[in-house]
């Protein structure tokens, strides 16, 4: 599958899957403010410009998100994202159990506003699913 590095730091890398209409983002360390909202409203820019529908996240290296952030990818990111199209999302969860306890929260959230989401501990098993919906 074709793939297009769309932004590459020392804290984050952004693809894009053309064909298939992928986001996907691996999160390199903790990650906040500036530097994790610039990852997402990237992608957010992907899906509005190209039709994308699937978000795949590596949060591994990371850990819960800051109370500004969090309320930052709620009330303005999330927004957006859905009213351009989002529909499914792959998850590799961070290594932190209390970041994965922050990310179960999100998972919840986006899935009762009709986000498709599926949880994986590979890329390759997680870009398979993605895929194939």
């Amino acid at each position: 599958m074709k793939q297009e590095i769309i932004l590459e730091t020392d804290y984050a890398t952004l693809w894009y899957y053309p064909e298939a209409k992928i986001i996907h983002h691996k999160f390199h360390k903790f990650i906040h403010g500036e530097r994790f909202r610039e990852v997402l409203s990237t992608g957010l820019e992907i899906f509005e410009k190209d039709g994308a529908q699937k978000w795949l996240s590596d949060d591994r290296n990371n850990s819960t998100l800051t109370a500004a952030d969090s309320d930052w990818a709620v009330n303005v990111w999330t927004p957006r994202v859905l009213a351009a199209g989002w529909k499914y999302w792959a998850i590799v969860l961070p290594d932190k159990v209390v970041g994965k306890m922050n990310m179960q929260r999100y998972i919840e959230q986006n899935a009762e506003l009709g986000v498709t989401v599926d949880i994986f501990d590979d890329t390759d098993e997680a870009l398979k699913w993605l895929e194939s919906v």
